[in-house]
C-alpha cells in the first residue's frame, strides 16, 4: 500500500506538470492576437464584398494599433498594422491614401530594422508591391527598381515561400515577362503554408493554382486594385 501511494503522488506531479508545459505553449497572447489579425485581415480580402471592406479594415486597424502600443517593439505587430493599413487605404480618399502609403512604408523600414526575417521576409515583400504599385515622383516613392531589389532579398530569406514568389510573379507579369513570372507562380503553387499564415496562404497557393491554368494573369486583377485610388489621383496630375 505505501508503494503505491508515492506513485499516485508520481502520476500527479507528472501529470500537473505536462497541464503546466501545455498552457504555458499556448499562453502566448501576442502570437494569439497575431493570429487572430491575420485570419480577420483573410476573411476581409477574400470574403467581403468591397463595399464592406473600409468598414471593417477601419475596425481591424484600430486593432492592430492597439497591439502595437502593448507590444511596441514587436515586429509582428507592426508588420499586421502596416498591412491593413495598406489594404485600407484602397478604399480612402487620395490624399488619406498618400498620407498611409507613406506611413505603410515608415512601419515597414521599423519592422525591417527590428527583424528583417519577420513573416519570413514578407514585410520586404509588401514594401516591393508598395514600391511597385504607388505613382513615382512627384506623387509618391514608387520605383520598379526599387521594388525588384526588394523582391530579391524576399526571395534570398524566403526561396520557397508562397508570397515572395507569388508577388514576384505577379511584378513579372506587369512587367511583361511571362515566362519568369509562371515558374514562380508554379513555385507559389506548391510552395508550404505557414503555420500562422494558414488562410492567407492558402487562399494566394489557389490563386497561384488558378494563374497558372490561365496564363495570362486575368484571375489576378483584384490584386491591382491595391491603392487604385493613388493612381487616380496621379492620373489627373
Amino acid at each position: 500500500m505505501n508503494s503505491i501511494v508515492p506513485m499516485r503522488r508520481v502520476k500527479k506531479t507528472l501529470w500537473a506538470l505536462v497541464l503546466l508545459a501545455v498552457s504555458q505553449v499556448h499562453a502566448d497572447p501576442l502570437g494569439d492576437a497575431l493570429n487572430g489579425l491575420e485570419a480577420d485581415w483573410a476573411k476581409i480580402y477574400y470574403d467581403l464584398p468591397k463595399s464592406q471592406q473600409g468598414p471593417a479594415y477601419s475596425q481591424l486597424l484600430a486593432r492592430a494599433v492597439k497591439l502595437c502600443r502593448q507590444y511596441p517593439k514587436a515586429a509582428g505587430a507592426l508588420f499586421w498594422q502596416a498591412v491593413i493599413k495598406a489594404s485600407y487605404a484602397d478604399h480612402q480618399d487620395p490624399m488619406s491614401a498618400l498620407s498611409a502609403v507613406n506611413e505603410v512604408r515608415d512601419l515597414l523600414n521599423k519592422v525591417l530594422a527590428i527583424d528583417p526575417n519577420t513573416m519570413g521576409g514578407s514585410a520586404y515583400v509588401v514594401l516591393g508591391t508598395l514600391y511597385h504599385m504607388v505613382p513615382g515622383w512627384p506623387i509618391a516613392f514608387g520605383d520598379d527598381d526599387k521594388a525588384e531589389q526588394l523582391f530579391q532579398t524576399a526571395l534570398k530569406i524566403s526561396p520557397d515561400g508562397i508570397d515572395s514568389n507569388f508577388y514576384y510573379a505577379q511584378f513579372l507579369l506587369d512587367k511583361g515577362d511571362k515566362a519568369q513570372a509562371l515558374k514562380h507562380f508554379a513555385h507559389a503553387s506548391v510552395a508550404p503554408v505557414r503555420p500562422e499564415q494558414v488562410f492567407a496562404d492558402t487562399q494566394l497557393e489557389n490563386e497561384a493554382k488558378v494563374a497558372l491554368k490561365n496564363a495570362d494573369g486575368g484571375a489576378l486583377s483584384r490584386k491591382k486594385d491595391l491603392l487604385s485610388n493613388l493612381n487616380a489621383a496621379a492620373d489627373t496630375k
